[in-house]
């Protein structure tokens, strides 16, 4: 039985730079091209990923699969909660986008998913996580319990 909510631990960060690369790159393609299906791709990437983390996510799968492997990328663990809540950030982007241009908001539309591929560079390229940075001030101020993330 597939349990909902099954989000690793520990993630190993360069996969999650490289997801966001595929994340920049289908932003920017759905933004020039106004694609209400590349945008259901990011929408479908992110709910995934948010649930199981990289189990059912192609991009994921992809990373951890076949391009760390190939390329014989070294595993970095981090700890997944601040992971998963930044997931969790870009599924309301996405959700917002699909939205905006099925209301045909185009403007506000490209500039949701701006703002999505401008965090998702900071990440991919930065190795800078704005939802783990969040994440890290909800602990400190309380919001998110310590039992939450022990090795944030």
């Amino acid at each position: 039985m597939i349990k909902i909510g099954n989000f690793p631990e520990i993630v190993n960060e360069n996969a999650a730079r490289i997801v966001a690369f595929f994340v920049v790159l289908l932003s920017v393609t759905a933004i020039y091209t106004e694609s209400f299906f590349i945008t259901i791709i990011l929408l479908y990437g992110f709910t995934a990923r948010v649930l199981y983390g990289p189990k059912f996510e192609p991009f994921a799968r992809l990373a951890l699969h076949i391009i760390i492997p190939l390329l014989k990328i070294k595993n970095i663990p981090t700890p997944g909660p601040p992971k998963r809540f930044a997931q969790c950030i870009g599924f309301i982007f996405s959700l917002t986008a699909i939205i905006l241009l099925y209301a045909e908001y185009r403007t506000a539309y490209i500039i949701t998913l701006s703002i999505l591929s401008f965090f998702a560079f900071l990440e991919s390229f930065l190795g800078f996580c704005a939802g783990c940075y969040i994440f890290g001030y909800l602990m400190k101020w309380g919001i998110v319990p310590d039992d939450v993330c022990e090795r944030c």
